[in-house]
């Protein structure tokens, strides 16, 4: 990871070659704002990296709703978040000019369900590998250093019988051989992307610690999750909720499991959002107003991706940030934080 320099290291060469014993006045240098960059595996050197993903579940390109989105949010994206499975070719020419925009670059954010049309076992057998290889070189042309989340939540894929091809082991085995084949085939810009659900039922069942592929191919820990501003509806609570869900029964919520047992690994809230009912429109401001205050509270946190759409994929929950006018106008307040300034290195 580059590193940016210490202000405070100029000033304390200044007092030695001058001769000074008393406090030395800082320097225009120490007194300047830091500028926040992406380093090593795309991590930033300070700051939080922003994205998003949009026009989920429609019909409208990604890429015009992305740009519509951040339109209304008055902030670009950092992370353009996209979606692919199987034999889909990408990076596309679409995603590929959202991340030439001279004037706002982005780093791309792919999810890949390699194993469609076959299994996690086949895929960690060998079966899919000129699919993999096709990839590999589609990577490699691409050039720019993105981000890479193979099947995302992979708990509510899990067929947990013996043999189904789809155990926590198999995702384990499918992703180590997939990280392990790209890197074969001489790809070095992904970074990678462990994401899971976090969800209090997966997080309790007895194979949910089978799922890690392990610290060497993954280079950041995920998590998808999101948090009702519906009194008395389903996961209702604020930024803090969506990170902290415990598994049933007890024990670490999630953001404390990954800050503890992967201390080394950056965090990326791979998908965010407040939702309510569609039609029940709810004021989401209070949750808005509280992701400031706990990503200071939680230095591993990285990156956070809002996920927006007025119907999520069963049709009833409102994840847009304009459900509301006061919605929209704390979001935008969150959004022109200076914690999210960070340039792509």
């Amino acid at each position: 990871m580059r590193r940016a320099k210490l202000p405070m290291l100029v000033t304390a060469l200044t007092a030695v070659i001058t001769g000074a014993t008393a406090v030395v006045a800082p320097t225009s240098a120490s007194a300047a704002p830091r500028t926040c960059t992406t380093g090593d595996n795309l991590v930033p050197t300070c700051g939080v990296l922003w994205g998003g993903a949009a026009g989920g579940f429609t019909s409208t390109p990604r890429d015009q709703a992305l740009k519509s989105w951040e339109k209304a949010s008055g902030r670009t994206a950092t992370i353009f978040h996209q979606y692919h499975k199987g034999d889909e070719v990408f990076p596309t020419k679409a995603e590929i000019a959202m991340t030439q925009d001279p004037a706002n670059p982005r780093i791309l954010l792919e999810n890949w369900k390699v194993a469609e049309g076959s299994t996690w076992a086949k895929v960690a057998k060998g079966e899919q590998d000129d699919r993999i290889d096709a990839f590999a070189e589609r990577a490699k042309a691409y050039g720019k250093p993105f981000f890479l989340a193979l099947n995302h939540e992979p708990e509510n894929d899990v067929i947990a019988k013996k043999g189904s091809g789809w155990e926590a082991k198999d995702f384990a085995a499918m992703y180590r051989h997939t990280i392990e084949r790209l890197e074969a085939q001489g790809v070095t810009n992904v970074v990678n992307v462990m994401a899971y659900m976090g969800n209090e039922k997966w997080m309790a069942q007895s194979w949910w610690k089978d799922l890690y592929p392990g610290d060497d191919v993954v280079d950041w820990i995920g998590l998808d999750s999101y948090s009702s501003v519906e009194k008395g509806y389903y996961h209702h609570g604020n930024f803090a909720s969506l990170l902290d869900r415990k598994p049933k029964g007890g024990g670490q919520g999630f953001y404390d499991w990954a800050a503890s047992k992967h201390a080394d690994k950056p965090f990326m809230v791979a998908e965010w959002g407040a939702y309510h009912r569609v039609g029940k429109n709810t004021d989401k401001s209070a949750l808005y107003n509280n992701v400031i205050p706990e990503l200071k509270k939680r230095p591993q946190i990285k990156a956070i991706v809002h996920f927006d759409t007025q119907k999520d994929d069963q049709g009833d929950r409102d994840i847009s940030i304009d459900s509301t006018k006061a919605s929209l106008a704390s979001f935008k307040k969150l959004a022109a934080d200076p914690i999210f300034n960070v340039k792509i290195g």
